[in-house]
């Protein structure tokens, strides 16, 4: 029986979505069957009505029984109340009295935990009955019954009943309620209660109804229930076979709607498969709801459906059913709190199989970030999954790296996936994960095995040297870098401070980049020496000058002990920097410079050396007679500055009228050009003769010009300094009691003011007692300074004397 009941939700279940195969949109109620109880009553006998109070259920059924059941459907108590159809059934809010109206005109209100009863029985069947809310209360024994009239029957003082008509005339009375004072019934309007003004009462009643919507539907109405500001309404359809074009009856629909002023709005509509429909009428279905719980109650002769507003975690199963996977994972997100039935997790693994069932690997496995998070477990059970599909490198850029941390089988796994199919995605992958996720020596043996097969592979020769450098082996590292010519081989070094490695390398590392080698081996002097670089290099003639030639630049004396034979390695790789190195080097052998500059014939580099030997005839003449350049000649007489040049240099020229011009355009600023012109011969033709004697009665006048200019200067700077000291000297001098005698040492002026004295001041400021200084001579009148006289600072005369 078990099993039925199963199989009937599942059925009522389908029938329901049905209606939304066709709709992508989320129905707003879910529905199941009121079992248990309620299926053995069925069975037997058929529903007629039902009222739903907070606390049970009340059953009516066509045998005239009434049941009370509780909301699972379980029934508590029964009542034999009428051979024949219950109509209605009411109660009161406390749910301890009960009204009954049946077929045959029977009408009773009693307790249900007391004796109290009330009987009546009609004419005609009664079809409508509500009691009063408070009925329990002895001021409150009344109720209501419809039909043509409504009635209301409250009991007198003597315990006896009256009735009295409440309204009449407006055809049928289909339904009634009584909320606290007011009693609403409906005939063929549905109206709405309100408050009227103050203002506006005078002799009116205080409550007026108003008519807030009216539309026409194309179906029956069987119930109405309230739901917020829309009406949920369950309608017997009839429709119109195809086949035979007979009409028939179909499944009842529980719609909601929103009422307008003039028509709705459907927002919902579910069609229900319940038991029996096909021989239902509309009078066969009625609309019960709890106004607490939104719950409504589908009532028909042998089945009872509950319809629920859906809740969050109704949401999240409609999406999932359409596979609305981020949708449903983001729902349950958001309402954590509230879901019941669903777990994060368990939506975030759904999502990830259905990506991976619809081949968007990538995206399943990027999704793994958010659902997995740290749960270590899972990963290793998700990348697993991934394994077995083939699909590994979807999920190694997302794998997580340090919080949490997997099982090094894990990143090996992945690691010789990529290493048997994409050396670059390997290499990516060791460079980008952390050297402790795995194994370090196992990796590096599977490369090592890859390049048996293939030893000059680039990518896999680079990545070894990385795992050599994770497991601390910088020597196999630097070895392969240096192989690669890698431009990191000098970052290694510095990081890991591989000197004492490097030191058998010197030449592999001046081959990559000797200015980068270079520039860090005279940076760590300290860790590999001069002496030891030059060793490596002596092999290497031409880097072991780039060396040498970077630590003269940077220290003229570190190297000085391989100046000597700097001179021979600049003559042969790097003339242009020969002269520079002769002209800074103080620790050169200038012999040893000269004898190579004179084997390859450098005649500058020579000149040089014979000029810093002291030999200048002999670098002048090599400037005449090898350079033939008269300028050069003049420039360097000008820098000896030696008359005895000049003259050499005058005879060589003599007979050489292209240097006699050059000497005679320079030399007038160093020796007397009259010198020049005197030993030219006669009829010898000079090029420019004219502009260059011009140009020599111009320096000439330039000369006078500046002397008599520097006169001047002189001239008048000297009276200004005159004028400056004799106005200095004309300054009082200040004599106070502070100054002494410069012979006797006691103070310049006597302690009794009153006594007479002399004194002399002289423009040197020293102050003697007059009778201190010596008498002047006849042959000397003036009187000089003694203190300046004897420090041969020259004579100061007296410039004040004081007396009294």
């Amino acid at each position: 029986m078990a099993e039925a009941e199963e199989q009937e939700t599942e059925s009522l279940e389908e029938s329901t979505d049905e209606s939304e195969e066709e709709s992508e949109e989320e129905p707003k109620l879910k529905y199941e069957r009121l079992s248990n109880g309620v299926t053995e009553i069925l069975q037997k006998d058929a529903a007629s009505c039902m009222t739903v109070h907070d606390k049970f259920l009340a059953l009516g059924t066509h045998y005239g029984k009434v049941y009370l059941l509780d909301v699972q459907g379980n029934i508590t108590q029964k009542f034999d109340v009428s051979p024949v159809k219950i109509n209605q059934i009411s109660l009161d809010d406390s749910g301890e009295h009960m009204g009954v109206c049946s077929e045959d005109g029977k009408l009773q209100v009693f307790g249900l935990y007391s004796g109290e009863e009330f009987h009546e029985t009609f004419d005609c069947p009664i079809k409508i009955i509500a009691v009063h809310p408070q009925f329990v209360r002895s001021s409150c024994k009344q109720f209501v019954t419809g039909g043509k009239k409504l009635l209301l029957f409250e009991r007198t003082w003597m315990n006896r009943w009256k009735s009295s008509v409440l309204h009449e005339g407006e055809g049928n009375i289909r339904s009634v309620k009584w909320r606290g004072h007011l009693i609403a019934w409906a005939n063929n309007m549905i109206c709405s209660v309100k408050e009227r003004h103050a203002s506006e009462m005078r002799d009116l009643p205080s409550r007026y109804v108003e008519i807030v919507s009216q539309f026409e539907t194309e179906f029956y109405i069987s119930g109405l229930a309230p739901l917020c500001d829309q009406l949920v309404v369950l309608s017997y359809v009839k429709e119109v076979s195809e086949k035979t074009e007979r009409e028939y009856c179909a499944r009842p629909r529980l719609d909601i709607i929103q009422p307008l002023p003039e028509t709705c709005e459907e927002i919902s509509s579910d069609a229900l498969t319940v038991r029996g429909f096909q021989e239902n009428e509309c009078r066969d279905y009625h609309l019960e709801y709890s106004e607490g719980e939104s719950l409504f109650y589908v009532v028909s002769p042998r089945d009872v459906v509950v319809a629920k507003e859906r809740d969050q975690d109704d949401h999240i199963d409609w999406l999932l059913e359409k596979k609305k996977y981020e949708e449903a994972l983001m729902a349950a997100e958001i309402s954590q709190r509230n879901i019941k039935r669903h777990k994060i997790l368990d939506i975030g693994l759904a999502y990830v199989n259905h990506l991976v069932e619809r081949g968007e690997y990538d995206m399943a496995a990027r999704k793994c970030q958010k659902i997995l998070g740290k749960n270590a477990s899972l990963w290793e059970y998700e990348v697993y999954k991934f394994k077995e599909i083939g699909q590994l490198k979807a999920i190694s850029p997302y794998l997580p790296r340090g919080d949490p941390v997997l099982k090094p089988l894990i990143y090996e796994m992945i690691l010789h996936e990529f290493l048997e199919s994409d050396y670059e995605g390997f290499a990516t992958l060791i460079r980008e994960w952390p050297g402790d996720l795995y194994n370090n020596s196992v990796i590096v043996q599977a490369v090592r095995d890859h390049l048996k097969k293939d030893s000059q592979n680039k990518t896999l020769l680079k990545t070894l040297a990385e795992l050599y450098t994770y497991d601390k082996n910088y020597g196999n590292a630097l070895e392969i870098y240096l192989t690669l010519r890698h431009k990191d081989v000098f970052q290694l070094i510095h990081k890991h401070n591989l000197f004492s490695s490097i030191k058998d390398k010197i030449v592999l590392l001046m081959d990559f980049d000797s200015e980068k080698a270079v520039d860090m081996l005279l940076d760590n002097e300290d860790k590999i020496s001069i002496k030891k670089v030059v060793e490596e290099l002596e092999d290497r003639p031409e880097l072991q000058h780039v060396y040498l030639h970077k630590l003269f630049k940077r220290d003229h004396h570190k190297g000085q002990r391989y100046h000597e034979k700097q001179i021979s390695l600049y003559a042969e790789y790097d003339r242009p920097n020969l002269l520079p190195f002769l002209r800074d080097s103080t620790h050169c052998p200038l012999e040893k410079a000269l004898e190579i500059c004179q084997q390859r014939n450098f005649v500058e580099e020579t000149v040089y050396l014979l000029s810093r030997m002291g030999n200048s005839r002999s670098a002048l003449k090599m400037i005449m007679e090898e350079l033939h350049d008269v300028d050069k000649a003049i420039e360097f007489a000008k820098e000896q500055d030696d008359g005895e040049l000049w003259e050499d240099l005058i005879l060589y020229s003599i007979d050489k009228p292209p240097f006699i011009t050059g000497l005679l355009n320079n030399i007038g600023t160093h020796v007397d050009p009259i010198l020049l012109i005197h030993r030219i011969k006669e009829g010898m033709e000079i090029p420019n003769l004219r502009d260059s004697l011009v140009k020599i009665l111009q320096d000439y006048n330039l000369q006078i010009l500046l002397r008599e200019g520097c006169k001047k200067i002189l001239v008048a700077d000297s009276l200004s300094l005159l004028k400056k000291m004799h106005r200095t000297q004309m300054k009082g001098v200040l004599v106070d009691e502070e100054n002494i005698c410069e012979s006797c040492l006691s103070p310049i002026l006597p302690t009794d003011a009153a006594k007479p004295f002399s004194v002399v001041v002289f423009h040197c400021r020293h102050m003697f007692h007059k009778e201190c200084l010596p008498m002047p001579s006849m042959n000397a009148p003036a009187q000089y300074c003694n203190i300046c006289s004897a420090k041969n600072r020259g004579p100061g005369s007296a410039i004040l004397e004081m007396k009294k």
